[in-house]
């Protein structure tokens, strides 16, 4: 009978130590998961915060763009009534 419950005894403290070390396993886990999940919220963060300055970005070029035609424009008008200037100068 000591037999028995000293095998039943020994039985029961390798299953709470299986049990133990399984449940230690999990942690682990569960934290790098954690770990993971803080990092990719980290990047997701950095990647909008870029994206919104990319966006920014891109509005000024199309300002500066625009500016830029708008310079086009002018310096066309200006060059065609400096010649028409000299076209009417020349035929007096």
């Amino acid at each position: 009978m000591k037999t028995l419950a000293s095998v039943i005894g020994i039985l029961t403290l390798m299953l709470f130590m299986a049990a133990c070390s399984s449940q230690s396993r999990i942690d682990q886990a569960t934290q790098q998961a954690e770990s993971s999940a803080q990092s990719a919220a980290t990047a997701a963060t950095k990647a909008q915060n870029l994206a919104n300055q990319a966006a920014q970005s891109a509005k000024r070029a199309q300002e500066a763009s625009m500016g830029a035609q708008d310079s086009v424009h002018r310096a066309t008008d200006a060059v065609a009534r400096l010649e028409a200037a000299f076209a009417s100068t020349v035929t007096k």
